[in-house]
């Protein structure tokens, strides 16, 4: 009785995790099929037979020059993440092995930076990029995405770090090695699991930032997310190669974490499990 109870519950556990992904994933899957759509077929209406056609796609390719949007968004997704780590790793470090009585004050009013919303200091950091130059250009959105990221990463870092017992590091210590030594060659080889999936999330945040990139870039250093706001005009908008843009933007992210996906949940659940 015990097990076919168990056996029921596993099903429909199952059954209602399948339902919930295929519910999160047909949004994108309606986008991949309205790309290989005529302009004229994207408009009538909801249809998942597409006749396949690659119009879209060439227009995107040839009229709109996807390559460089596309170059932008890596440069400033793996900028962003190295300068981000950069920052985080020393900060996590002494957080988690050297606190102090303000560490979980500090934690959490980083933290707190995530609940603001972006629009309340658009304006100031407009203005701050604007006087310094760096409107339009990749050194400024970089440091823009590492900075609304940056208590994401410590974070977890931190939650990483913890995880590692103090005495391996004492014992580095002890043996003679140097601040960096200790850091470079006992705590990040001990945490990469963390680290990757802690760089994955980055990427991928960076990667799909919007509101910041469409207001702070126009044409030199605009990615992806800011290139597919140009199939809107006053005309309307043209569903089938704004599908195709986005299929083209969404398409590297996605194939990403598919060969990822098991170092991203090692590293999210790195030191779940005691």
């Amino acid at each position: 009785m015990a097990r076919a109870v168990s056996t029921r519950r596993t099903a429909v556990v199952t059954v209602a995790a399948w339902g919930i992904a295929l519910l999160i994933f047909f949004p994108i899957l309606y986008t991949i099929i309205t790309s290989f759509k005529s302009e004229q077929e994207a408009i009538q209406g909801f249809d998942l037979i597409p006749s396949f056609t690659l119009e879209s796609y060439y227009d995107v390719q040839s009229q709109y020059n996807y390559f460089r949007p596309f170059m932008n968004s890596v440069i400033l997704a793996l900028g962003s993440t190295v300068l981000a780590l950069i920052v985080a790793v020393p900060a996590a470090w002494s957080m988690a092995f050297a606190p102090t009585r303000r560490t979980k004050d500090i934690l959490m009013w980083m933290l707190s930076t995530k609940m603001m919303p972006a629009v309340a200091v658009l304006f100031p950091i407009y203005m701050i990029f604007r006087d310094l130059g760096l409107l339009d250009s990749r050194v400024g959105l970089t440091i823009m995405l590492m900075l609304i990221n940056l208590p994401i990463v410590v974070w977890m870092l931190y939650t990483y770090f913890r995880e590692i017992p103090g005495e391996i590091l004492e014992a580095a210590r002890m043996d003679g090695a140097s601040l960096w030594n200790e850091i470079y060659y006992v705590l990040l080889p001990m945490a990469v699991p963390g680290i990757a999936s802690t760089m994955l999330l980055n990427i991928i945040l960076a990667w799909n930032e919007a509101f910041w990139t469409i207001r702070l870039t126009t044409t030199n250093a605009a990615p992806l997310t800011t290139f597919i706001t140009s199939f809107s005009s006053p005309q309307g908008l043209f569903w089938a190669k704004l599908s195709a843009a986005s299929t083209l933007a969404i398409a590297p992210i996605l194939i990403m974490g598919w060969f990822s996906q098991k170092q991203l949940v090692r590293g999210l659940t790195f030191g779940a499990v005691k």
